[in-house]
């Protein structure tokens, strides 16, 4: 990692424009196009080679005839005949920015990738993360001597380079996600242990739902400033909408008249929700007029000033915002409404009159977790409760699967896995991330999806592939997943989730034996490299009850890396305390080392035998897809060391930005 120069191009500001995982797609892109040319012999691109070269590329929706366009008026013949790599990065800029203003420029904060057209960043979205932050961890410990940050400077990018603020950040959104005794937090730490924390703050910021693309290690440790404050918007967002629920906040439910829509209110992202909330209490303030977005009808501040007099009519002083006709004037009322109400600043008047989404979300966010006025007598308790009567597995088990999901980078983010997938649509996309091709797109119905019977031939068709990849669906059919079947949905999750490592892992040993992978050999690896390491735990099955204490996995973690585990931490795992302790340390450890898993301590306590496989099957993976350039000694059983002469030879050139799209997948 530290020898790592990556691709490299000779203007700073170009260079700055793109994460490594793409200059390296670019560049190999580039590499094909330069193959495939019209005029190989003489070495010269066409202005048909350069339009049909780029018409491929992601991002670019622009028809034939504007692209010809477009390079027409941007490039000379010369330069068209003369193409290097470097004016190739210029002119895909500027073609994105043409494509770009084609569309539309609102945001959606938590789906939107952590990448922005030309990665320019929002000063007001940072000086109000940089506030948010200093409120939550200006009392931290280790981050006190670093706080409060200036949010006129670009502190916060320089601070974040070791790891530890955004790891600290993910447990203020997401409390007990992080065992912080796994964070390095010395006063002067090497770059192997600076990526070490932003390895496990990558790992645990997609396993608390951020959608991270085209972001490494390597990345943050650069302090790059649209990355890293893109991975902040959505860790805030998570924390802010994490009550806006119907489990967190029953009280929801008088948002609705009758069970059907309480399940249709289910459903809805917290986004949604909000939404539907603040409309709710508009309504009593007697505002005819219904909010859609946190933008453009939030502007005029008349949806705020209504709202404010509905939840805090004490806070009211004259004058009312609605006399004064200056829209910034007023928008400086309604925050001052807000501040003697008590909620925290997250936007300026001139974010309010210019709509700015991320910031509006956020303020309506907080206001609702300060004062939700909701009646605190809940009405149709008897059906809450039964649709939460779930089996805490249940609910588990669904978190995972769709954590698990969204990490591929599907098209829409998933909240709720039984409502989200009944069309089909989402399946067919997880189908043909794990195995490409193998979705005929062809007979697919593309939502919105107004009749049933679309929704049922996309999910025969997920039942069809399933089928194919040998999955066991008996007596399963595609209306099955429509109804929302939960035990059915689950099943075929976690086959697919299975399915999915095991060609991962059978990929990895291809070259060598391209034999399939079982659980036993997953089983009987993990022993292996336990045993070789000179322990004496073994687990006997994936549901052996011995493995609640944890002492297993530790002992695997220090087979595979032995400087990963600090012994003087670990219990012996007797006390449910004690079992806690260590499975909270053995997630957060496996994650620094680059593992992206979505169990919680509770799965391995419990020994759910599902994600003591996907948790094994992780830190095989890792194992065996690792640069072969340590030293250690290594006693292998003859399969498992063919097994790692198979991988000896795979190189990591950015093992940061790797990690993040290809271990995405476990």
């Amino acid at each position: 990692m530290a020898g790592f120069v990556g691709i490299v191009v000779s203007d700073p500001w170009l260079q700055n424009q793109f994460t490594q995982v793409e200059l390296r797609s670019l560049k190999s892109h580039f590499i094909s196009f330069q193959k495939n040319r019209s005029n190989p012999q003489n070495g010269d691109f066409t202005l048909k080679d350069l339009s049909s070269a780029i018409a491929n590329l992601k991002n670019l929706s622009l028809t034939e005839e504007e692209r010809t366009r477009f390079l027409e008026e941007n490039l000379s013949e010369l330069e068209i005949r003369q193409l290097d790599f470097e004016r190739f990065l210029q002119v895909y800029l500027k073609m994105q920015g043409k494509a770009g203003s084609k569309g539309s420029t609102t945001s959606a904060f938590l789906k939107a990738a952590t990448t922005t057209l030309l990665h320019t960043i929002s000063e007001s979205e940072k000086a109000a993360y940089v506030n948010h932050i200093n409120n939550y961890l200006g009392e931290d410990e280790f981050l006190r001597k670093y706080l409060p940050i200036d949010p006129l400077t670009d502190d916060l990018f320089e601070i974040s380079k070791d790891g530890v603020l955004l790891c600290k950040l993910i447990n203020v959104a997401v409390p007990g996600t992080i065992d912080e005794r796994a964070i390095n937090t010395k006063n002067a730490l090497n770059p192997w242990e600076k990526s070490e924390n932003h390895t496990l703050c990558i790992n645990s910021a997609k396993a608390i739902g951020c959608t991270l693309v085209n972001i490494g290690t390597l990345d943050l440790a650069e302090g790059r400033p649209h990355l890293v404050l893109g991975l902040i918007s959505q860790i805030i967002k998570i924390q802010l909408l994490a009550d806006i629920n119907l489990k967190k906040t029953p009280q929801l439910v008088e948002l609705v008249g009758n069970s059907q829509e309480i399940e249709e209110l289910m459903s809805l992202s917290p986004e949604k929700i909000l939404l539907r909330w603040m409309n709710f209490q508009l309504k009593k303030g007697g505002l005819a007029r219904q909010v859609t977005n946190f933008s453009s009808d939030i502007k005029d501040s008349e949806a705020y000033a209504c709202l404010l007099s509905v939840l805090a009519p004490e806070c009211r002083t004259k004058p009312h915002p609605m006399d004064v006709k200056d829209l910034l004037e007023r928008a400086k009322l309604v925050l001052e409404h807000a501040d003697r109400m008590g909620c925290k600043r997250y936007l300026s008047p001139k974010d309010i009159v210019d709509g700015s989404p991320n910031l509006n979300l956020a303020f309506v966010a907080h206001i609702f977790q300060k004062r939700n006025g909701l009646s605190t007598q809940v009405k149709q308790m008897s059906f809450l409760e039964s649709q939460f009567e779930d089996d805490a597995l249940v609910s588990r088990e669904e978190r995972a699967f769709r954590l698990w999901i969204n990490s591929l980078g599907i098209s829409t983010y998933i909240n709720n896995v039984f409502e989200d997938l009944r069309n089909g649509w989402l399946l067919l996309e997880a189908l043909d991330k794990v195995h490409p091709g193998i979705v005929n797109w062809k007979l697919a119905n593309k939502p919105p999806i107004k009749m049933p019977f679309r929704k049922v031939e996309n999910c025969n068709q997920v039942v069809k592939i399933g089928k194919e990849l040998k999955f066991s669906l008996v007596n399963v059919a595609g209306n099955d997943i429509v109804q929302g079947n939960k035990k059915l949905i689950l099943a075929f999750l976690w086959q697919l989730m299975r399915y999915n490592i095991l060609q991962l892992l059978k990929n990895l040993r291809f070259h060598s034996h391209g034999k399939e992978i079982s659980d036993t050999d997953i089983l009987s690896w993990a022993n292996s490299q336990v045993k070789s390491s000179g322990r004496f735990s073994r687990m006997e099955s994936f549901k052996d009850k011995s493995l609640s204490s944890g002492i297993f996995f530790l002992h695997l973690l220090s087979a595979v890396e032995p400087r990963v585990v600090n012994w003087s931490l670990i219990t012996r795992g007797e006390t449910d305390e004690d079992k806690k302790m260590n499975a909270s340390y053995i997630i957060s450890v496996a994650r620094k080392l680059g593992c992206s898993i979505f169990l919680l301590p509770e799965d391995i306590i419990e020994v759910n035998q599902k994600m003591m496989l996907t948790l094994t099957a992780s830190i095989m993976y890792w194992h065996l897809k690792r640069p072969a350039t340590d030293t250690r000694p290594q006693q292998l059983d003859c399969e498992t060391a063919s097994l790692s002469e198979s991988t000896s030879n795979l190189t990591s050139d950015d093992s940061a930005s790797d990690s993040s799209a290809d271990d995405s997948v476990i």
